[in-house]
């Protein structure tokens, strides 16, 4: 079964930095699509990066420049660093995982940027 655990979520002022972790269990890591959504109060789940297995990545326009996917194999862990946050970067931050029909989701992470 697969499972995807997130954390960092919190709240920080304008300007500030998170660092979102997501933990995966139960799916083969280094050959799934990795990936980070959000979802606003009132908004669509709108897709904020992802990773794809050769380490290759691709971002939002609007979080281009700011934020940045990673991921550890050896730990099975997927990131992303935010940094210069702002207001209307609060959201509900959600892993997402998948492997040709397989996919999975994380419960998500609150993120709150006090302006």
């Amino acid at each position: 079964q697969v499972q995807l655990v997130e954390s960092g979520g919190g709240l920080v002022q304008a300007g500030g930095s998170l660092r979102l972790s997501c933990a995966a269990s139960g799916i083969v890591f280094s050959f799934s699509v990795l990936a980070w959504y959000r979802q606003a109060p009132g908004k669509q789940r709108e897709s904020v990066a992802r990773i794809l297995p050769s380490g290759s990545s691709d971002y939002a326009n609007s979080v281009k420049g700011r934020f940045t996917i990673s991921r550890d194999s050896r730990k099975n862990t997927v990131y992303l660093q935010m940094n210069n946050l702002t207001p209307e970067d609060t959201a509900v931050y959600y892993c997402h995982a998948s492997r040709g029909q397989d996919v999975a989701w994380g419960q998500g992470t609150q993120v709150t940027v006090s302006s």
